[in-house]
């Protein structure tokens, strides 16, 4: 056996997880999920979360809450007792999702030391991997799948990380069309990893069988990576679980980090994005400030002509998204778009009867600028989605493990049926695409 298989595969029950405990910080910490019914009580709600500089998980800011949608705070133990006063006082509808955040998160991936040895030539896709186990992952599939597997690095993050992706498709004719899929964009959102790394493994194992994966692979190229913000990974299994951003310092502030769905050139730093060093969703000083975001940029660009789908992975919402975040208008390619959309929630639909929402991200999310399906979408990728897997809050973040082979199963009929779209003709027009 490799050494490089040795390590992960004996990693991956003894990493150490912040002690997998994180010292205990979010013990005591809750998760509200409130509902503003009137507009007095949305002001209200921004005022007040605002203040206490609670972590939002949905929205993402208090900027985005609005009228009868629900929202996701994480609070800190030292002010739960204050939101219960605040909302209680106010009348505003809420309940406790999580009573305790630290018990939850000791329950997400259960006992690492004590979960049984798998068979020593087996990885294991039903749990969470760290960034070195994941990266050691991506080396042994390169090295033991080389017919169908090629490995290389688009460039380094700001703390000097390689920026790892894997090809994947049979080698042949130079100028396939190509499908790019990124996962882990923000850091705590751990079931991406867990699907790039699911989708290389049914991709590869199932070529010789699967007569769809076989003519996916021999017509398509794709590109996989795993963890496009490898920083922010690495500091949520370390230090703090809900991590979202980068890790790049600011001269003028001590918060670290800015939002990598954010630091795109389009409209950039314009409605749904913030100019705040200490907000999570942080523009950055300037567009693709983010070494991490300036390097998939660039891999793009220099293929835009074979790239012909964008796919971003991210949670929670249950929704597939595409163009646009920044604006409530209608994309020139909608009937193309909207039809591979369809197409892939019922797929996805149809492995466990689980309900996506789909449309464009800007009506059936929130508003947003500097998104990588805008910029996508606007360099000429005529498909580009963001997923937004499971769930609808109940676990938010702390999907547990149980879940992931669902999750991903799911995921991958659907990410099939935007691939084989690609095989038919349902192409823009680019006479009548604004930004070709």
């Amino acid at each position: 056996m490799s050494p490089v298989l040795m390590f992960f595969l004996c990693s991956s029950f003894v990493f150490p997880v912040g002690g997998f405990l994180y010292n205990n910080r979010y013990s005591g910490d809750q998760v509200f999920r409130i509902t503003p019914r009137e507009e007095k009580e949305v002001k209200l709600l921004q005022s007040i979360l605002g203040h206490m500089k609670v972590d939002l998980w949905q929205p993402n800011s208090a900027t985005l809450i609005c009228l009868n949608n629900t929202v996701d705070a994480h609070v800190k133990r030292n002010d739960t007792r204050r939101l219960h006063t605040h909302l209680q006082r106010e009348n505003i509808d809420y309940r406790v999702f999580i009573s305790d955040l630290q018990r939850e998160i000791q329950k997400q991936t259960g006992s690492r030391s004590s979960r049984k040895r798998r068979s020593e030539t087996q990885y294991d896709y039903e749990v969470y991997h760290s960034l070195d186990e994941i990266q050691s992952w991506m080396f042994e599939m390169n090295r033991t799948h080389s017919d169908l597997v090629d490995m290389f690095s688009v460039g380094k993050s700001y703390e000097g990380r390689p920026l790892y992706v894997l090809q994947i498709g049979k080698r042949s004719r130079q100028q396939k069309k190509a499908v790019w899929i990124d996962c882990g964009v923000h850091a705590r959102e751990w079931i991406g990893p867990a699907f790039c790394q699911w989708f290389v493994k049914e991709a590869i194992n199932s070529y010789q069988y699967d007569s769809v994966t076989r003519r996916l692979l021999n017509q398509l190229s794709f590109y996989i990576m795993p963890v496009f913000n490898v920083d922010g990974y690495h500091f949520s299994w370390t230090t703090d679980r809900f991590w979202r951003k980068t890790r790049s310092k600011n001269h003028k502030f001590h918060c670290r980090g800015t939002d990598a769905n954010r630091n795109w050139k389009v409209k950039w730093c314009e409605e749904g994005a913030s100019s705040h060093p200490c907000d999570d969703t942080y523009c950055g000083p300037f567009p693709e400030s983010e070494p991490e975001v300036k390097a998939v940029a660039k891999f793009l660009r220099k293929n835009r002509k074979r790239v012909k789908a964008y796919i971003s992975i991210h949670a929670y919402a249950q929704m597939l998204l595409y163009p646009y975040s920044y604006k409530y208008a209608t994309i020139p390619n909608f009937s193309c778009v909207e039809s591979a959309a369809h197409s892939a929630v019922s797929a996805l639909y149809s492995a466990y009867g689980v309900r996506y929402r789909y449309g464009p991200a800007s009506t059936t999310l929130y508003v947003s600028s500097g998104s990588s399906i805008d910029w996508a979408y606007r360099n000429g990728i005529s498909y580009a989605f963001a997923f937004e897997l499971r769930d609808t809050g109940y676990y938010g973040f702390l999907l547990p493990e149980s879940l992931i082979s669902p999750t991903c199963t799911e995921t991958l009929r659907a990410v099939k049926a935007i691939a084989s779209g690609l095989l038919k003709k349902c192409e823009v027009d680019k006479d009548t695409f604004p930004y070709i």
